[in-house]
């Protein structure tokens, strides 16, 4: 009753409604009847007699207000989200460009200096074993960086337990060092003793185009054990691999040093895609700093077990040399490092650009190595050599093309046909008008076929 009596007195004191006022209240009325029971800020609106509201007037404000709001807000953020875009796939192009010179510079690096050692010694066993113990400074070079660059910084013993997650949750125990490491330690130095072995008879452009193939026996390797998807290039590339090895060893008549240095190099690309497969099935996708623990693992299973092979193969003469003083330690010394430096740009490669073009600077180190033969070494390449190094070069860049290449395609085909389809609309529509305009200028009228 006092609700009634308030509202009756608020009636009698507001001014009386005008037609136009009567007519929006009544369809605001029923409007409000149809929404329902309003807000109670829709309520104080409506007895306090302002006519020219409706019900839910102030939350259509809000939603308005807040509509406006976002609409000149949204812009903005969507330029800056571009631009950051922009600038990080800039950034991420250039830091590429860089990976690309610089792990093709240190494989050719590696490979010719190798070539410059074996003048004066000859103990590519030795070499494996000197430059695999230099990956034990992998993990402290990614400490290094980390204390550098990241922002909370974490003590050495933490970092050691976060990066040792990849041999298992409890960590690396000797149980595991020695279940684990010991197979990758040794398809390691198979793979890079295989690699020196080959140097000794072909040249380092015919190895490194050679040691490419390996990309073609990880797809094969991949597909057959770990079921990863059939893609038909690639098995194209595999064949195309293939048959650059057969023309490679037929270059000088399937004999000689020829055919044992294809041998060794097609040896060291199948140990290679052997290790990369295992890694992947049993340690799965590592990241950086785990990537770098698990090397350095390997640098001290080399050093503490592999160390008794040079001791054998020196005092049985099959590697000799006369005195420790008589060792060229700057040549040991930059395959060694060079060696370091190609695992750490690849690993750190993946973080800082693109995957694909960390394989594009690998196959660039064949025509690298294939400048530095000509210029220095005065090699002279045989049409079926460098046709077999063509081949496999553009069977390894067909292995990197992702598994959607054939939709990715199609659909760019589709978009050139569309633009093309618009711009003869275009033209066509633009020459109908001109030659309208120009009928009726000279009186008479046209319709244009087209």
């Amino acid at each position: 009753s006092d609700i009634s009596l308030h509202l009756n007195q608020l009636k009698y004191l507001s001014p009386p409604p005008s037609e136009d006022q009567q007519c929006s209240r009544s369809f605001m009325d029923v409007k409000a009847a149809s929404n329902g029971v309003s807000t109670i800020e829709d309520r104080i609106l409506r007895i306090t007699g302002y006519y020219g509201y409706y019900p839910g007037y102030s939350s259509h404000q809000r939603e308005e207000a807040s509509e406006n709001r976002t609409e000149n807000i949204n812009p903005d953020n969507n330029v800056k989200t571009r631009c950051q875009t922009c600038t990080s796939a800039f950034f991420k192009i250039f830091w590429g460009f860089l990976v690309i010179l610089s792990v093709s510079s240190s494989w050719v690096g590696t490979t010719q200096i190798v070539k410059v050692t074996y003048k004066n010694f000859h103990c590519p066993f030795f070499m494996t074993w000197f430059s695999t113990n230099w990956n034990i400074m992998f993990f402290p070079v990614y400490y290094s960086g980390h204390l550098a660059s990241a922002q909370e910084k974490q003590t050495l013993i933490k970092k050691i337990r976060e990066c040792s997650r990849i041999f298992g949750e409890e960590g690396l125990t000797l149980r595991l060092f020695l279940k684990r490491t010991a197979p990758f330690s040794i398809l390691w130095t198979l793979t890079n003793y295989l690699y020196l072995l080959a140097l000794k008879k072909l040249t380092a452009t015919d190895v490194s185009a050679l040691f490419c193939c390996n990309k073609a026996f990880v797809f094969l390797l991949s597909w057959i054990v770990l079921k990863d998807k059939f893609m038909g290039v690639r098995i194209v590339a595999a064949i195309m691999a293939i048959t650059g090895i057969v023309m490679m060893a037929y270059a000088d008549g399937f004999h000689g040093d020829s055919i044992i240095g294809v041998a060794l190099v097609v040896g060291s690309a199948s140990t290679s895609a052997l290790y990369k497969v295992l890694f992947k099935m049993f340690l799965g996708s590592a990241n950086f700093g785990e990537a770098a623990y698990f090397i350095s693992t390997l640098g001290f299973f080399n050093l503490i077990f592999i160390s008794s092979a040079p001791v054998i193969l020196y005092f049985t003469k099959v590697e000799y040399w006369s005195s420790f003083s008589a060792l060229p330690w700057g040549y040991l010394c930059g395959v060694a490092g060079l060696w370091l430096a190609f695992n750490i740009l690849v690993n750190v490669g993946v973080v800082l650009t693109y995957p694909i073009l960390i394989s594009i600077g690998t196959v660039l180190s064949v025509p690298g190595n294939a400048a530095v033969d000509l210029m220095k070494h005065e090699v002279i390449f045989s049409m079926v050599r460098l046709t077999a190094t063509t081949i496999i070069c553009i069977g390894f860049l067909l292995m990197l093309l992702p598994e959607e290449w054939d939709e990715i395609t199609l659909r760019f085909i589709n978009r050139l046909k569309e633009k093309k389809n618009e711009d003869q609309t275009e033209d066509t529509t633009e020459s109908s008008v001109h030659t309208r305009s120009r009928s009726r200028a000279n009186g008479t009228v046209s319709i244009p076929l087209a």
